[in-house]
């Protein structure tokens, strides 16, 4: 029988006596042979063209490139890469994933890394350790990604782990601590705490308390950092220091602190969620804000404008430490350095003032 009858028939099917007929499957995509059929060149000839090499004639280009509309023919980023002999996936180690910072830096590591024609696997360590950091990064390298970006590694475990990594590797780091052995990206947190200090100074109050983050982080060192040498360099009194974990409970103990104390007028808190919890604390309390106590947190969370009050914030651009660090990665990539400190020279990213309506003037 002849193949095609035989094709014909699987494509009617009979059900209690009624001939159902079963639509045919969609066209599939084309591939670089449907293009270069219709270019009417080489498989190699395509390749060529969209790898933007130069050994083309440009009518050839155009011919090649009109095939491709036509036909709207997208490339396998995966198989490119095999071709070339390296892949077309990136890794991303990261922590504390649902907290707004990480999250939203992922989603420009996503976004940038796209673009560029990688695919992206992300893995969360079981433990914040120097094992779990090193386990992670080799779980990424038996699958063949081209380079591993680690997203905001506490101190404890880049101190150790970003020494143990994988040779030959390229590898690029988010907020870790050493400036020497690969390319960091970084969010000015110091300058940013350097706005909130100054923010609520020129508003009149006299000094500033500061709800922290995490003591192994790096990014709340330095926003501890920013906040202390900002009232020094005023001349201002510094307060104690009060020490959160990132959530809105660990705010809210926070509040129910200061409460107590009578010259507290205004607060800076490390983020966002923080600064939630502090701000109903004070709420429950009595005191009003900003009439009482102004409040700055850090982050800039989507809700951040839909709180009572309004929160003034920090806002550092967590979608451009994504698109750098993906940037860096690409550049070492290119380069087949595996670790080249000097990409570090490039500036860190400024954060910007939001002014929202839980500060105010010291009357």
């Amino acid at each position: 029988m002849p193949a095609g009858g035989a094709r014909s028939r699987r494509r009617r099917m009979f059900t209690r006596g009624t001939q159902v007929t079963v639509p045919a499957r969609p066209a599939r995509p084309a591939v670089i042979g449907d293009v270069a059929r219709l270019a009417g060149v080489s498989n190699q000839t395509v390749s060529r063209v969209l790898n933007n090499r130069t050994d083309v004639r440009p009518d050839t280009r155009v011919r090649v490139l009109d095939a491709v509309r036509q036909l709207n023919y997208r490339p396998n980023a995966m198989a490119r890469g095999l071709v070339r002999r390296r892949s077309h996936l990136l890794g991303v180690v990261s922590f504390d994933t649902v907290l707004f910072g990480p999250a939203t830096t992922l989603l420009g590591i996503g976004r940038a890394a796209r673009a560029a024609g990688y695919g992206v696997n992300i893995v969360t360590p079981d433990s914040v350790d120097r094992a779990g950091v090193v386990e992670a990064v080799e779980t990424l390298a038996s699958q063949a990604v081209a380079g591993v970006i680690i997203v905001f590694v506490p101190q404890a475990a880049a101190a150790a782990a970003l020494y143990s990594l994988p040779s030959g590797l390229p590898v690029v780091a988010i907020e870790a601590g050493i400036d020497d052995e690969i390319p960091i990206v970084r969010v000015d947190q110091v300058a940013g705490a350097r706005l909130a200090v100054e923010h609520l100074l020129g508003l009149g109050h006299q000094t500033v308390w500061h709800l922290a983050g995490p003591r192994d982080r790096l990014d709340a060192q330095d926003r501890v950092e920013g906040w202390r040498a900002t009232l020094e360099a005023a001349g201002r009194g510094v307060p104690p220091l009060l020490v959160g974990d990132w959530g809105a409970e660990s705010g809210f103990r926070a509040g129910l602190e200061l409460v107590h104390r009578p010259d507290v007028t205004a607060v800076f808190a490390a983020n966002d969620q923080m600064a939630l919890g502090l701000l109903r604390a004070l709420h429950e309390s009595g005191v009003r804000v900003p009439d009482d106590v102004s409040v700055v947190g850090f982050d800039d969370i989507p809700e951040a404008g839909y709180l009572i009050p309004p929160l003034t914030t920090i806002r550092p651009d967590h979608d451009e430490v994504g698109r750098r660090s993906v940037t860096a990665l690409l550049h070492l990539l290119e380069r087949g350095i595996p670790g080249d400190g000097g990409l570090d020279a490039q500036p860190r990213i400024v954060p910007t003032l939001v002014r929202r309506r839980s500060t105010a003037a010291r009357a």
